[in-house]
């Protein structure tokens, strides 16, 4: 599904250079639930805005089912992403002014879904994360729990191939960082590619492969034992 060869990013901030990512070697097959571990600033967020397509590689080639997509230009990189990969932040990023229903549907507005279906499709992922209930709501009436659901749902509805976590649990307690995570291996378990950045050892154990990052370099990886 994802290849990546020889990849590097490197930041330029006036005589200053810095690699975040430096020659990164990784295959990523459909189906795969990978968790990105390391500590801070070893290039676990920008080897995940990389497979997200949000930002482009230095150097290297870059495979996503089966197109070398690197040196695309952004609009290209735009309709790529739509709705082959869905994203999960730490701070939830949903948008206040909308209810938790609209907040969902916004991943559709550029889609080709019928207006009916859209309604469909909401509603029962909202209904299947449980948020069905507060679908009329705004974000800063739902618990951090719930907003989290409700990104979920957001990152999902479009049927992404692959789901991209970064630190999905960070802001929430630990029952409700358990919940998310059982959420994500359900979501596995039903076909669609989980890749996840955490800190957490025993989250990135639910995962079925750990990669390990130092200095921008992959140093571990390891299939988990089932």
């Amino acid at each position: 599904m994802i290849k990546l060869n020889k990849l590097s990013k490197i930041h330029l901030a006036g005589e200053v250079q810095t690699t975040a990512l430096n020659q990164i070697d990784l295959e990523i097959d459909a189906g795969e639930y990978v968790a990105i571990t390391g500590p801070s600033g070893c290039g676990k967020s920008t080897l995940l805005s990389m497979l997200g397509l949000l930002d482009s590689p230095s150097s290297g080639d870059y495979w996503f089912e089966g197109q070398n997509i690197a040196g695309w230009s952004e609009s290209q990189l735009n309709q790529l992403r739509r709705g082959r990969i869905g994203f999960i932040f730490q701070s939830f990023n949903l948008i206040e002014e909308l209810s938790v229903f609209e907040n969902v549907e916004l991943a559709l507005e550029y889609t080709d879904v019928p207006v009916r279906e859209r309604k469909q499709k909401v509603n029962a992922l909202l209904e299947k994360l449980g948020v069905a209930h507060r679908s009329k709501h705004r974000p800063s009436q739902l618990s951090g729990g719930q907003q989290q659901r409700v990104a979920i749902a957001r990152a999902l509805v479009a049927g992404p191939a692959i789901l991209l976590a970064d630190e999905p649990t960070g802001n929430l307690d630990t029952a409700h960082g358990d919940e998310v995570m059982r959420i994500l291996r359900s979501i596995n378990a039903e076909g669609t590619t989980v890749v996840m950045v955490t800190h957490s050892p025993s989250h990135a154990a639910q995962a079925s492969r750990t990669l390990h990052l130092l200095d921008g370099k992959i140093m571990v990886d390891a299939l988990q034992a089932a």
